[in-house]
């Protein structure tokens, strides 16, 4: 296990949501590792590396060398790799890859477009904003809810059924609830604030059973608000996904701003996931 020192370095300097360690660890169940200026995830035979290093310089040697150490020490059956590009080892030899980019959000310096803002203030009316620390029975109803609704891979589906665990285990976790007039809960999200410099959107929903307008929106503002009283300099709002989640994310002033490669090697097997999802499965 990492030193307290050690841990509180990892999340001074951390730049995406995978070096933020309470939250890959609630969810992974792994242990962390450091190895020169990268951070690891280990449990059983796999290994998640996160490839970004924390003094920012990158190169594809370096994601190398420190892979190639972790070879030799755990000898790991399959691997995990995200960085912002695949190094030799693994570029032509993996069995998945996925191609994406980081979205932020800037709240240092955002200005929220007034025609937001007047959407954001007339769905308040309709709708009861909440912080808390724990998820109960609506959350799990509404989860539900979503999931026979969307249908997701059975690595969200997990994702988001691990979220009251995570919550309550997690003191840096934030969940941002809206309810209607009718005490229903309407929407919500789960936002984490372990890193030093940055939130981090981690999951979110809204119901159709108990829709209001505009409730995302809603969360959306308080997340900003959120973040900035816990003195963020910005949001990290996860990966571009599809064309309709980066609409949102940039109707927000969310902007791309680093490339994402994900890859497996892990013999035998085909499929299609993210660092954060495709670990869920093997707990």
């Amino acid at each position: 296990m990492l030193s307290l020192e050690k841990q509180e370095y990892v999340l001074r300097h951390a730049y995406v949501p995978e070096h933020v360690i309470s939250l890959m660890v609630l969810i992974s169940k792994a242990e962390p590792f450091l190895t020169g200026e990268f951070v690891y995830y280990a449990k059983d035979n796999w290994v998640i590396f996160v490839g970004y290093p924390f003094d920012r310089t990158v190169t594809l040697e370096r994601c190398d060398t420190a892979l190639q150490s972790i070879r030799e020490t755990l000898r790991p059956e399959y691997v995990w790799f995200i960085g912002e590009d695949l190094p030799g080892s693994l570029a032509s030899s993996h069995t998945e890859r996925e191609s994406d980019q980081y979205y932020s959000l800037d709240i240092e310096s955002v200005e929220i477009k007034k025609q937001l803002r007047r959407v954001v203030d007339k769905a308040m009316k309709d709708l009861a904003t909440e912080r808390s620390h724990i998820m109960g029975k609506e959350h799990v109803e509404l989860i539900k809810e979503f999931i026979k609704r969307e249908k997701p891979s059975p690595r969200i589906e997990a994702l988001f059924l691990a979220m009251p665990d995570y919550v309550k285990e997690c003191p840096t976790a934030f969940v941002l609830n809206a309810w209607d007039k009718e005490s229903h809960l309407s929407a919500f999200y789960v936002v984490e604030l372990g890193a030093e410099t940055f939130a981090t959107y981690v999951v979110g929903c809204h119901s159709k059973k108990h829709y209001t307008s505009h409730a995302s929106d809603v969360l959306f503002f308080e997340m900003i608000r959120l973040a900035q009283e816990a003195g963020k300099k910005s949001i990290s709002l996860g990966l571009g996904v599809n064309e309709g989640i980066r609409r949102f994310k940039e109707k927000w002033g969310g902007v791309p701003f680093l490339n994402y490669e994900y890859c497996e090697q892990r013999p035998g097997h085909t499929g299609t996931g993210s660092v954060l999802d495709v670990l869920l499965p093997r707990l």
